[in-house]
């Protein structure tokens, strides 16, 4: 979802374009221009289908654009981060900055978006009753008031990642009370209702709707990729309820000083050594943490004239943990900050660090060991 066009920021959330974007707005436009609008309106002429195309796919993206909205309005009234929309392939995502605290405010935001693509229906439905004797604004207000409604509706089936599936999570989990469970049935669910999407498209392709059938069989495909990913997550949650940082850390912490030119770093430490983070460190002061990511934004030739002070990220711009943070905090905390590797401080002394290589590494072991 990172590759795309930005298009801007609404309420500080910025808004993109992904590639594929292009791809299913030129499919629908053609499709509009050459199928649904000659069909429906055969006395208007060819040019004017294809402008009434271009119109109503414009239209209809900034429906799906206003569905996701509902869901980044209500999540941000309930104080969670929306870290960016995204129009793609399969209609829009709001990317949520954490996991919803309580099944109420869960089922409010997932219910949001159905809602306002309701509403959308009901707006462009009340527009055609209004103009329906005019074609030219006939047509895309008819056509946005059931791909609007279909919108809706279609979010509202009980598999997760679709809205449905989120609003059958805040059920389950009102009444079981555990949140992992709960996701791990809306995640199940999901994949049943992935498989069916998959079932159908077969189905539809021996029918003889070869196109309909694939792209059937494309958004099963979608959806049990999500659901599969989100069941696998709700268990690592599970791994990791209960599990403190202190616990898998590692207290060889690797600290170089703030004038040691980069080169030499690479060359001694990274290459050689296989080190990916160090602390920049003087007199047993912490001034920062550099990582290869970091030096990687260091053009090459600069490397022997650029220190480790000039490239790390300094010490009152770190997130940090403490030994005591729940696992799965630091992991949420080290997502938010798009970060590999975490300071762990106590009483602002470096005691250790934090890396997801390690948590990968934990959770393996549990699985070698069957616990």
């Amino acid at each position: 979802m990172e590759t795309g066009l930005k298009l801007g920021y609404i309420w500080g959330i910025p808004i993109s374009l992904h590639l594929s974007w292009f791809l299913i707005f030129a499919l629908l436009t053609w499709s509009l221009s050459t199928g649904y609008f000659p069909t429906e309106y055969p006395q208007l002429a060819g040019i004017t289908h294809v402008v009434l195309g271009v119109v109503t796919s414009i239209l209809f993206f900034a429906s799906v654009l206003a569905h996701e909205l509902g869901h980044a309005y209500l999540a941000l009234r309930n104080k969670i981060p929306v870290k960016s929309i995204t129009l793609f392939i399969f209609g829009g995502v709001a990317q949520i900055g954490q996991e919803p605290q309580s099944p109420g405010v869960e089922f409010r935001i997932a219910i949001a978006g159905p809602l306002v693509s309701l509403g959308l229906a009901v707006l462009f439905g009340a527009t055609f009753l209004l103009d329906q004797a005019i074609p030219y604004l006939a047509a895309p207000s008819l056509y946005l008031m059931r791909i609007n409604l279909i919108l809706a509706l279609f979010n509202m089936i009980p598999g997760f990642p679709l809205d449905g599936g989120r609003v059958l999570r805040a059920i389950v989990w009102r009444f079981t009370n555990s949140f992992q469970r709960a996701t791990q049935i809306a995640s199940l669910s999901g994949q049943a209702v992935a498989f069916g999407f998959i079932g159908l498209g077969i189905f539809t392709i021996f029918s003889g709707q070869f196109f309909n059938g694939v792209w059937l069989i494309f958004i099963g495909w979608f959806l049990q990729n999500a659901a599969a990913s989100t069941h696998a997550q709700a268990n690592i949650q599970q791994h990791l309820r209960g599990i403190k940082v202190g616990q898998v850390m590692s207290r060889n912490c690797a600290r170089v000083g703030s004038l040691i030119p980069i080169s030499t770093l690479v060359e001694e430490r990274v290459l050689t050594g296989g080190e990916r983070c160090f602390f920049v460190a003087d007199n047993g002061k912490l001034e920062g943490m550099l990582t290869l990511k970091d030096i990687s934004k260091v053009p090459q030739p600069s490397w022997r004239f650029t220190t480790t002070r000039q490239a790390m990220v300094p010490a009152n711009r770190l997130v940090s943990v403490t030994p005591d943070t729940e696992l799965m905090t630091a992991l949420q905390t080290m997502d938010n900050a798009d970060v590999a590797q975490i300071p762990v401080i106590v009483e602002g002394e470096l005691v250790g660090v934090l890396s997801r290589e390690q948590i990968v590494r934990y959770l393996r072991s549990r699985a070698e060991l069957g616990i």
